[in-house]
């Protein structure tokens, strides 16, 4: 049983809170995968998924998920273990989540773009027993990685794949999975597997931004994680006809939560695509898109495609998040009739978003109410519990029926993330603010040392830290620099040692590639300074050093390296 595997590891919810839940009708003691079977049931032939290539409904994604799973308890997982994924936008992902989830495997959300530095450390934390990739990725060899991570890992781990021409003697295409069992024997084997699992057992592994080393893991229950979809969908008011295009990675909170789950619970289609607009906005088109996540500027991108009126026509809603909403993007839709809404979200669980019927500027400019009346949400004075005023900023911090109470197996980390009667601290600044008559938050910046690059947080200290290895390298600062696209990109500011060669961007690049760091947490612009500025206390006074840093850039990586 799940619950047996990870009861030390993982830290619950006060049995009191969790009664409350249950008894608010939050918690329905369900899996994901029941939740899924129970929606499906209801409406059959609804589509589940779009693609450019493919529509698949409810029935099918049901019978196919159930026959991954089978397959997967047939190939010898056992229900409880971790599974690593590093996959792409496409159906098959979505039929592998659920047959994961279903076999009572733990899908462990990583993204395509991570490299042996994080799957190496999340893959010892976890005990990942196995590790699904996507073998037909166009930019890097998944497939070989896997088997490279499995070795060093020095545990038995199967290697699973997507998109592969052929299965081979060491891995397993899941596409295969299943096929020699009959729809009625698979069912009966994920409820056998049902029946052993709680709604408060672990259901999937999330990463936070992280503030130390490598990405926090995020524990999700089967609860708490379906609950904060449905809450989603509810807020927006979903119905069965709503389609729900995703353009981010799918494996990833906001693409499960906000896109997936959320669609799913009220039985309508999730449409996956990249953000190619070529690809992205024709199926829009004729999927009949009503909802979208975006970041501002790519929608500003996108505004002169030829297809971008036909891609808009069936649009209701729009979020946008990742950045401040400018006046321009918030008008490219208003002025359509389309409404943006405000977001906040974590991986570690509140999600606080506008009301549809919300005045223009409280979208435009607040973070929106959270999901759930049991959502306990205050903003404290930074290091303190104490109330921060309104007007003044102060750290966000928040507990509730779908906000984790403790990273995995990491007690430090959870000794300073949460105060004495746990409410976890983001580490994000907001303020009270009143606007068109309505008390709302407003974001403020990090208190956390993080660059937010199009939603994905980068570590400084974990960059600064491998850089510090370089020869030469006395002191080393990663800080946010503005970016119209995605909000921030990475800047490394260094000092040398003596008189010791500076290194080029290019040198720095290749240095952390060499060590296996995702390309997305590489800096696109460096800096050198003879000396850094420096607090009282003697820290590299980063606020100071952000004022400094307003040259252009000299050398950069291409727009869009991943």
């Amino acid at each position: 049983m799940q619950v047996d595997r990870w009861r030390d590891d993982v830290v619950p919810f006060p049995p009191a809170l969790a009664e409350r839940f249950r008894a608010a009708g939050c918690w329905a003691d369900r899996t994901i995968g029941e939740q899924l079977h129970r929606v499906a049931a209801e409406v059959p032939d609804a589509s589940a998924i779009m693609t450019a290539t493919s529509r698949h409904t409810f029935h099918e994604l049901d019978e196919a998920s159930d026959r991954i799973a089978a397959g997967l308890i047939q190939v010898g997982f056992q229900p409880g273990e971790a599974v690593l994924l590093q996959v792409e936008n496409t159906a098959a992902t979505i039929f592998a989540w659920y047959g994961l989830l279903k076999a009572g495997l733990i899908p462990v959300a990583t993204l395509a773009s991570h490299r042996g530095h994080e799957i190496g450390e999340i893959g010892k934390l976890t005990e990942a027993a196995g590790h699904l990739v996507q073998a037909d990725h166009r930019r890097f060899d998944l497939v070989n990685f896997a088997h490279r991570m499995a070795h060093e890992s020095g545990r038995p781990r199967r290697i699973l794949t997507l998109g592969a021409q052929s299965a081979t003697t060491d891995t397993i295409r899941i596409e295969d999975l299943g096929r020699d069992i009959g729809a009625s024997d698979a069912r009966r084997l994920v409820e056998k597997v049902a029946a052993g699992i709680d709604g408060d057992d672990v259901a999937v592994f999330q990463l936070s931004g992280g503030t130390t080393s490598t990405p926090k893991v995020i524990p999700r229950l089967h609860d708490d994680y379906w609950y904060n979809a449905a809450a989603y969908a509810r807020r927006l008011g979903w119905e069965s006809s709503t389609r729900v295009a995703h353009v981010l990675p799918v494996i990833h909170n906001a693409g499960i939560v906000l896109g997936v789950h959320a669609a799913h619970s009220v039985g309508a289609a999730v449409v996956l695509s990249s953000p190619d607009p070529d690809e992205l906005l024709p199926l829009m088109a004729t999927a009949g898109v009503t909802d979208i996540v975006l970041y501002p500027a790519l929608a500003l991108e996108w505004k002169d495609h030829p297809m971008f009126g036909a891609a808009l026509a069936g649009l209701q809603r729009v979020v946008l998040t990742g950045t401040k909403v400018s006046d321009q993007s918030f008008q490219l839709f208003e002025d359509r009739g389309i409404r943006v809404l405000g977001l906040y979200g974590a991986g570690e669980g509140l999600v606080m978003v506008t009301d549809p019927d919300d005045p223009p500027a409280v979208r435009q400019h607040a973070l929106g109410s959270p999901l759930s009346e049991l959502d306990d949400v205050r903003v404290l004075r930074l290091g303190s519990e104490e109330p921060a005023p309104d007007g003044t900023p102060g750290e966000l911090c928040f507990s509730g029926p779908y906000t984790l109470r403790g990273y995995l197996r990491s007690p430090e980390r959870n000794a300073e993330a949460f105060t004495s009667d746990g409410l976890y601290r983001s580490g994000d600044l907001v303020t009270v603010r009143t606007i068109a008559g309505m008390r709302c938050l407003t974001f403020e910046g990090r208190a956390k040392d993080l660059v937010n690059r199009g939603g994905e947080k980068i570590n400084s200290a974990e960059i600064e830290g491998l850089v510090l290895q370089m020869p030469g390298v006395a002191r080393a600062a990663l800080i946010p620099v503005p970016d119209v696209r995605l909000g921030e990109r990475a800047c490394l500011v260094l000092e040398m040692l003596g008189e010791a060669p500076a290194p080029t961007l290019a040198d720095v690049t290749a240095f952390l590639q060499e060590r296996g760091v995702a390309k997305f947490k590489w800096p696109e612009r460096l800096e050198i300074m003879d000396e850094l500025p420096q607090t009282r206390v003697g820290k590299i006074d980063k606020r100071s050093l952000m004022e400094q840093i307003t040259a252009p850039a000299t050398t950069s990586l291409p727009v869009g390296a991943s």
